[in-house]
């Protein structure tokens, strides 16, 4: 099987963390593919559920195409090596530890859906959203956004964990809900410092929260579900439903499994409010957050 660092022409010793003692500890303490028990799946729990399978098929491929994005991002932190470091020795080797432990599982569960062809498609038209352009020009206000991409990635497995019924499956989307959860803390962490360095102002911070929520329905996912659609073939056959009736099943079902209190509270926390203050927008923030960040 061809693996996402195969893909992009990078070998997977290149993503290893070279530079750091500390960074290599906290890689061979982390969950490794070879810790899925993929031989135990349970094929009865899960091959007939076709919500599960778009789900899972559309994330495996986001997470695979990551490389891409990390490597625009690390470029926009060239001014900062120890955030550029992270970002290329951790975030993108776990992100793309995700792609390639989703599509063993989807590849192992539905073997007759053609994961390489689909995906080639997707990423034709996925990279193209991947620019320098598209991050913003700020580097606090950028690990902002990044904060709620982690939040809704978060939000995303954490709903799929719930939905599983197939153990192997459950365990494999535990360690990713976890690790976007790490992801989280390390863009929040990042934001916090240069924020001390040089304040931008809660107005300017609020926008970009809101400018990258309205982002989350109209990107890759949204993407990535249409690709997936457009090369089931014969699979779900049976069921005859458009792609329009697969995305508002889709957006429904995790919007109506979104763990809206964990969301609002990853979503203020860059906003650095006052307890109190927080409290108070806790209420419209969680509507706000279940409709936007639906898939």
């Amino acid at each position: 099987m061809t693996t996402a660092s195969e893909m992009h022409g990078r070998t997977a010793g290149d993503r290893q963390p070279a530079h750091s003692l500390g960074a290599a500890a906290a890689a061979r303490s982390h969950w490794q593919l070879a810790d899925i028990p993929y031989a135990q799946i349970d094929h009865g729990a899960v091959a007939n559920d076709e919500d599960m399978f778009y789900l899972l098929m559309s994330a495996s491929f986001v997470e695979t195409g990551s490389d891409t994005y990390a490597a625009n991002l690390g470029a926009h932190y060239a001014r900062y090596p120890d955030i550029q470091h992270w970002l290329q020795e951790r975030w993108e080797h776990e992100e793309l530890q995700h792609g390639e432990s989703l599509r063993r599982y989807v590849e192992a569960v539905w073997p007759s859906f053609d994961w390489q062809k689909a995906y080639d498609s997707f990423f034709a038209e996925y990279s193209l959203l991947c620019t320098q352009e598209a991050l913003l020009e700020d580097p606090r206000l950028e690990m902002v956004a990044r904060c709620v991409v982690e939040t809704g990635t978060t939000a995303y497995y954490h709903t799929l964990r719930a939905l599983s019924q197939e153990p192997v499956l459950t365990g494999l989307l535990g360690h990713i809900r976890n690790d976007e959860v790490g992801h989280f803390k390390h863009f929040l962490s990042y934001f916090k410092s240069l924020q001390a360095q040089e304040p931008v102002g809660r107005l300017r911070i609020a926008k970009a929260l809101y400018s990258r929520l309205k982002e989350l329905r109209e990107s890759d996912s949204d993407v990535a579900l249409r690709h997936v659609f457009a090369h089931k073939g014969a699979l779900f056959a049976d069921r005859q439903r458009s792609f329009d009736d697969v995305a508002q099943r889709i957006y429904h079902l995790i919007s109506s499994g979104l763990p809206a209190q964990l969301a609002v509270q990853m979503l203020l926390k860059p906003m650095l409010l006052p307890p109190r203050l927080e409290s108070c927008l806790h209420r419209p923030i969680s509507r706000l957050a279940c409709k936007m960040l639906a898939y």
